[in-house]
């Protein structure tokens, strides 16, 4: 905002001096617009980083080991990885295989 001196008119009329927005409205709706666009992008970027699987483990089950011990092999080597194997979270992978 500015204050605008006072002036004359063309037909000679005097106009007070006041204060005056020295930007158009133009101005801000295009700036709103485009902002809000940018962050909406920006938004959705990062949900889709997040979201993406980084980890390198492989997708076993109880059903690609043939014994409970070949099993527990693998949940005891890396129990972040396999911690599907063990489903009751008791520390004992795949208890339904045989020994």
């Amino acid at each position: 905002m500015g204050y605008r001196r006072g002036y004359y008119k063309k037909d000679g009329t005097y106009v007070q001096g006041h204060y005056v927005n020295s930007r158009n409205k133009k101005f801000y709706d295009k700036k709103s617009k485009s902002g809000c666009l940018g962050t909406l992008l920006l938004m959705a970027l990062l949900i889709f980083i997040s979201c993406s699987d980084d980890s390198n483990c492989e997708s076993k089950t109880c059903s690609d080991f043939s014994t409970q011990s070949e099993a527990q092999s693998a949940y005891n080597n890396d129990p972040n990885c396999f911690g599907n194997l063990d489903a009751d979270n008791d520390g004992i992978a795949c208890e339904n295989l045989p020994n």
